[in-house]
């Protein structure tokens, strides 16, 4: 299987880069992961609703470019359907049943995913109803793709 993570803004801080580069190195015994880390725009603290919808639509016009073709589209959204790592290792399983050897998540920026985004995708998925830092969520993200690659070859993982 392969897996893709689109998502908009650089890591710069060294435990972040350092968390990822070992979710990337425990997963290349599952499936082959690429990342795509695209530019966030300038998001200054007062902006108003039509400029942060602008900044929305910007980011978003460069996650659909990145998009593949053929390629199964999770889109992280606090809207979307929130599932227990049982339930996303099953879930993913059946992607792969059905012939999605692609899967693509996308984090959006600080502001989140533009419409055009979110209705383009394939679903969208919740980790809560919290707001997390994407650089944050890139990390948990590939936490759960890990755990769920553990549970479908029913391998031990700290629970």
């Amino acid at each position: 299987m392969k897996i893709t993570i689109i998502a908009v803004g650089k890591l710069k801080e060294k435990y972040w880069t350092e968390a990822i580069k070992e979710y990337t190195m425990r997963l290349s015994k599952y499936c082959k992961l690429d990342i795509i880390e695209l530019a966030d725009e300038k998001a200054p603290e007062k902006m108003s609703l039509a400029q942060e919808e602008e900044v929305k639509v910007k980011e978003g016009e460069r996650i659909l470019k990145n998009i593949g073709k053929n390629c199964y589209t999770i889109a992280l959204a606090i809207e979307g359907k929130q599932k227990s790592s049982t339930e996303l290792a099953e879930h993913i399983t059946q992607l792969g049943v059905k012939g999605n050897g692609h899967l693509c998540f996308i984090i959006g920026g600080s502001l989140g995913l533009s419409e055009q985004v979110l209705k383009a995708v394939d679903e969208k998925l919740s980790f809560s109803k919290m707001t997390f830092p994407h650089q944050l969520m890139r990390v948990v993200l590939l936490e759960q793709i890990y755990r769920s690659f553990r549970i479908q070859n029913n391998e031990p993982y700290h629970k």
